[in-house]
C-alpha cells in the first residue's frame, strides 16, 4: 500500500499495462537477447538517398531495436520513432499487417524498448521508415519519459540522474560521445610515439605529486592510514628509473578540495614521462597531443569557445612568465631582490601573499592576477619559479626559475610540464622546503616521499614530463562552461 500511495496517475497506469503484457499477451515485460540487423544511422547512411520506388522494388528487410520516444496514432496505424545509440528511425505499424502483434506498440508506452523486424520504405513526405512485420517487446518503462522538447529543466536532476539527461538531451548524449572520442584520439597520439600506457596505485601510503590535500582512508588489515593518490607522477617517474623511457597514464585523481565550473574531488588526467627529452620537446608533444583532440570534433582544428574563437591550427606561442609580467605591469623580476622588496611591490600592486611567501611565490601570484586571464589563444608559459615548481628542474641559466611551462587557453591552464628534478639532493632539499611550508600553514605543501628520493638516488635519465586535464580539455572542445557537463557523474550533496 505505501507502494502504491507513493505512485502517480502515470506510474499506477503503467504498472497496468505491465499487468496486461503479462496477463493478456503472454509476454515478458522485460524481454531477452534481441539480435538486430542495423542500427538506426546504419539505415539513414544505406537508404536516405534511395527512392521510394526503388525501396519498393527493394524489398530490404532489416531488424532494429530501440526505446520508443515518439508515438502518433493509436487505431488501425500507428507511426513511432525509436532512438538507439546511433540515432534515430520512424516505424509505421499496421494492424492489418502484424495482426496478433499489433497489440504489443498499441499498448507500448513512450519509454518502452521494442525490437522491430520490418521492410524499409519512404512515407510520401519523404520520410526513410522501416514497415513492421513483426513486434517484439523488450522492456516496459514503468516511469513516464522526461519531455524531450523541453529537456530537463532542473540543472541539479540532470547531474544526479544522468540517465535522463542522456535521453532528453541529444546534445548531453553527443558530448559524451565525444569525450570518449576524445579520449581515444590521445591515446592514439601517444601510442604512435611509442608511449606506453601503464597503470599505478590509487590508493597510496604517500599523497605526492602536486600540492592538493588528500583524501584519506585507512586500511584495516594493515592497520595503517592511506590515501588516494593527487597526482600520478611519482610512481610514473619510478617507471622511468626502472627503465621505461616512455610511459603514460589516462586515469581519476582525488583532492580534497572545494568544488566549482572547474574543478570536481575526482577528475582526470593524463600524465607523461620521456627520457632524454626537456620541457621544449613536451611543447611538442602537448601541441600535438591538443592538435589530435582537436581533431575530432573540427576538422580545421578551429573550435569556438563561449564564444571566442580559439585556433588550434596555428603553432602555440611561447613566452616567459617574467616577460609577460613586465609587459602587463612594468613591474621586472629579472632583477634579484629580497622578500621584503617583493612584498612591497606586491602591496604597491594590491597583490595578497602569505607571511610565509618567497620572492618565487610573490611572482606566481603576480602572474595569475594580471596575466593569467589575458592569455586568450594557446600560450606555453615558461620560467617558473623555483618555490612554485618543487618537482621540477632548475633553469641552467637562472636558477631562481625553473624550465616548467604551462599551457594556457581562454585564460585557463590546460597543461603543466618541465624538466623533471632528476637530482636526488636537490628533491630532498625541495622537498623538506615544502615540509616546512606545512609546517607554516600551507596544509597543500607535499611531505617527504623517502621511497621517491631513494629511487632517484639508483639514477633517473634526463626527463620531460606532462601532465593535462583531461576535462577541461573536453570542457574546451565541447563549448562547456562547468566541469559538470564534461563529467558523467560528478560530485553532488546527497538529497
Amino acid at each position: 500500500m505505501a507502494e502504491e500511495k507513493a505512485l502517480n496517475d502515470q506510474m499506477l497506469a503503467r504498472r497496468q499495462k505491465l499487468a496486461t503484457l503479462v496477463d493478456d499477451l503472454h509476454l515478458d515485460p522485460f524481454g531477452k537477447r534481441f539480435e538486430r540487423s542495423a542500427k538506426a544511422q546504419e539505415l539513414h547512411d544505406l537508404y536516405d538517398n534511395s527512392t521510394l520506388e526503388e525501396l519498393e522494388a527493394g524489398q530490404h528487410e532489416v531488424t532494429i531495436a530501440g526505446r520508443m520516444v515518439a508515438k502518433r496514432g493509436a487505431g488501425k496505424v500507428i507511426f513511432a520513432d525509436f532512438c538507439d545509440v546511433s540515432g534515430k528511425i520512424q516505424v509505421y505499424a499496421k494492424r492489418d499487417d502484424l495482426g496478433e502483434n499489433y497489440p504489443i506498440i498499441k499498448r507500448a508506452d513512450l519509454g518502452d524498448f521494442l525490437g522491430i523486424k520490418g521492410i524499409m520504405m519512404k512515407t510520401e513526405a519523404g520520410e526513410l521508415t522501416v514497415l513492421a512485420t513483426h513486434l517484439t517487446h523488450l522492456s516496459k518503462a514503468l516511469r513516464p519519459m522526461p519531455d524531450k522538447f523541453h529537456g530537463i529543466s532542473d540543472v541539479e536532476t540532470r547531474y544526479r540522474k544522468r540517465y535522463l539527461d542522456l535521453i532528453a538531451n541529444e546534445e548531453s548524449f553527443k558530448k559524451f560521445q565525444q569525450r570518449s572520442h576524445i579520449i581515444s584520439a590521445i591515446r592514439a597520439y601517444m601510442d604512435k610515439n611509442e608511449f606506453l600506457e601503464v597503470e599505478t596505485p590509487i590508493l597510496q601510503t604517500e599523497a605526492g605529486g602536486a600540492a592538493a590535500r588528500p583524501f584519506i582512508t585507512h586500511h584495516n588489515a594493515l592497520n595503517i592510514d592511506m590515501y588516494m593518490r593527487i597526482a600520478t607522477e611519482l610512481y610514473l617517474k619510478r617507471l622511468v628509473v626502472g627503465g621505461m623511457e616512455r610511459v603514460y597514464e589516462i586515469g581519476r585523481i582525488f583532492r580534497n578540495e572545494g568544488m566549482d565550473p572547474k574543478h570536481n574531488p575526482e577528475f582526470t588526467t593524463m600524465e607523461s614521462y620521456a627520457s632524454y627529452w626537456d620541457f621544449t620537446d613536451v611543447m611538442n608533444e602537448t601541441e600535438g597531443i591538443f592538435k589530435a583532440a582537436a581533431g575530432v570534433v573540427s576538422d580545421d582544428l578551429k573550435i569556438t569557445y563561449q564564444g571566442t574563437e580559439i585556433d588550434l591550427s596555428k603553432n602555440f606561442a611561447r613566452a616567459h612568465m617574467i616577460d609577460l609580467i613586465k609587459d602587463r605591469t612594468g613591474v621586472d623580476f629579472w632583477q634579484e631582490m629580497s622578500v621584503e622588496e617583493a612584498q612591497k611591490l606586491a602591496d604597491e600592486h594590491h597583490v595578497k601573499y602569505e607571511k610565509y611567501w618567497a620572492v618565487g611565490h610573490i611572482i606566481n601570484a603576480f602572474f595569475e592576477e594580471f596575466v593569467e586571464d589575458t592569455l586568450v589563444q594557446p600560450t606555453f608559459v615558461y620560467g617558473h619559479p623555483v618555490e612554485v615548481s618543487p618537482l621540477a628542474k632548475r633553469n641552467a641559466d637562472d636558477s631562481r626559475f625553473t624550465d616548467r611551462f604551462e599551457l594556457f587557453i581562454m585564460g585557463g591552464e590546460y597543461a603543466n610540464a618541465f624538466t623533471e628534478l632528476n637530482d636526488p639532493i636537490d628533491q630532498r632539499a625541495r622537498f623538506e622546503a615544502q615540509a616546512a611550508e606545512r609546517e607554516n600553514g600551507n596544509d597543500e605543501a607535499e611531505g617527504i616521499d623517502e621511497d621517491f628520493i631513494e629511487a632517484l638516488e639508483y639514477g633517473m635519465p634526463p626527463t620531460g614530463g606532462l601532465g593535462v586535464g583531461i576535462d577541461r580539455l573536453i570542457m574546451l572542445l565541447t563549448d562547456s562552461d562547468t566541469i559538470r557537463d564534461v563529467v558523467l557523474f560528478p560530485t553532488m550533496r546527497p538529497e
